[in-house]
Formats: structure tokens, C-alpha cells, sequence
């Protein structure tokens, strides 16, 4: 069992009011206990809450009109194994649930045809979890984790073509890569302790033997040091705050470490 503690402060400026949607709790799970939780979002204490994607997490309304300034501490418990997927089979398609099968579709960011050459190319003969261990080792040979742009409306096709991303690029191609060879993926945001720099992380969950396994792309963090936040077909699902309206970060800050 594994116990982070989490802390995070972050100050926005709006050019003028707007609603907002913020998701930054860690989502109470079968395996996931959040404790000590503190969610502060103002100045305006106006918010509704709501489930998040397929109901894993909630997001929250807010109304603001001259800025946000948000801080969250909690404490979460993980127990959840970190088991060698690598040797699990993949599901065949006509033995998925429905609520998996909208993870092999296109999304925003992950566009199946794009890779699909690769995908039958350079990863001939493998199927299920040793395809996904492969695709994994490939984007670490690759790819060069960083970025001197800023990168949030790269899709995956763009990102793998300029070779370098930060983890939800990675996430993008690995989910892009395994839908390509038909295995539901979907986008995953997180807490981890190892994380550098220390941010919220994006990872990725690909259903292999009838479940939903945790993987990571960039190698930083472990299935049984996640601390989930929320999932989705991509980022666009699970942004930590999202405005319908102009605004500029002023302060960003994010504390992960084990309790």
C-alpha cells in the first residue's frame, strides 16, 4: 500500500468573467482512498459539483470574474498491485463491454489512421500486453521527453512526428497506437511521487484480459503509486480546469510526495 500526500496551489487571471471547470481531486476508487481532502477554489464561493468521465471523479462549476486562485491538500491511500501486464492477452473485440468499446474509437487527439502503418509494421506478430510493452519500449527509444513549445493542442500524430513531448503526448501516441491495433485505451490523469518536474501527470489504461491495466509511457510512474484523478478519450476529457473564457496562469504549483 502506498500513501502520498498531495498539495497544490494555482492562481489564474481572467480578461473577464467566465464559468469554469475545474478537476483536481483525486477520485475515490475500489482501490483508492482519499483522506484529508481540502479543496479551496475562489474568490467567489459559487460552484456546483459533478460526476467526471464515465464517473470516475468529480468536476466542479465555478463562476468567477476577475481570477481563481485554487488550492488542494489531501492525503491518498493506494492498493492496487503492479502486476507484469506485459503476459496478459488482449480481449477479442466481439467480448468487450460496451463501456470499452468507445476506447477504440478517434478522439480529439488520438487519431487511429495515423498509425496504423506503424503499428502493422514495426509490431508484427505481437498482440495484447506484449504489444503494448513493445509500443512502450518504441516510445522510449524515440522519443525525447520534453518540449520547447508549448504543446497543448499538439495531437498525437503531431507530436510523434516532431519525436519529443511531455507525458500527455506520450499518452496520446501509446493510446493512438494501441486502438490502431484494436485494444480499448484511454487517457488517464494522476498524481506521482517521481514525477519530474513535479506536475499532474497523464498516463494511460488499456483494458487487457477483461480489466482496465495502468500504464505508463514515460517510465515515471507505477500502477501502485497513481493516484488517479479522472479518465477520458483524451485530454480534452480530463483538463484540470478548463475556461470558457480568456485567462493567463500566473502560479502553478505541484507537491506530490509519499506519505
Amino acid at each position: 500500500m502506498t500513501k502520498l500526500q498531495i498539495n497544490i496551489a494555482l492562481d489564474y487571471r481572467l480578461d473577464s468573467p467566465c464559468a469554469l471547470l475545474v478537476q483536481l481531486a483525486a477520485a475515490a476508487t475500489h482501490n483508492q482512498t482519499v483522506y484529508h481532502c481540502n479543496l479551496q477554489l475562489g474568490p467567489s464561493d459559487n460552484r456546483t459539483v459533478v460526476p467526471a468521465h464515465d464517473g470516475i471523479g468529480t468536476r466542479i462549476w465555478t463562476q468567477q470574474s476577475e481570477y481563481l486562485t485554487a488550492t488542494y491538500d489531501a492525503r491518498v491511500s493506494i492498493d492496487r498491485p503492479n502486476p507484469n501486464w506485459s503476459n496478459l492477452a488482449a480481449t477479442p473485440l466481439a467480448e468487450l463491454p460496451g463501456e470499452t468499446v468507445c476506447y477504440l474509437f478517434n478522439s480529439l487527439y488520438c487519431s487511429i489512421g495515423a498509425f496504423d502503418p506503424l503499428v502493422s509494421q514495426q509490431f508484427k506478430g505481437l498482440a495484447g500486453g506484449a504489444l503494448i510493452a513493445a509500443m512502450c519500449e518504441y516510445l522510449g527509444a524515440e522519443m525525447t521527453y520534453g518540449s520547447d513549445t508549448d504543446n497543448a493542442q499538439l495531437s498525437a500524430q503531431s507530436s510523434f512526428a516532431m519525436r519529443r513531448g511531455v507525458c500527455r503526448d506520450y499518452a496520446h501516441i501509446l493510446i493512438s497506437m494501441a486502438r490502431a491495433a484494436d485494444i480499448p485505451a484511454r487517457f488517464v490523469s494522476c498524481y506521482a511521487p517521481d514525477v519530474l518536474p513535479q506536475d499532474f501527470h497523464a498516463t494511460v489504461e488499456v483494458f487487457l484480459e477483461g480489466t482496465w491495466h495502468l500504464v505508463d509511457p514515460t517510465g515515471m510512474a507505477t500502477a501502485d503509486e497513481m493516484a488517479i484523478i479522472g479518465i477520458g478519450r483524451d485530454a480534452t476529457d480530463v483538463s484540470f480546469l478548463t475556461s470558457f473564457g480568456s485567462m493567463q496562469m500566473t502560479e502553478q504549483r505541484v507537491n506530490v510526495h509519499r506519505a
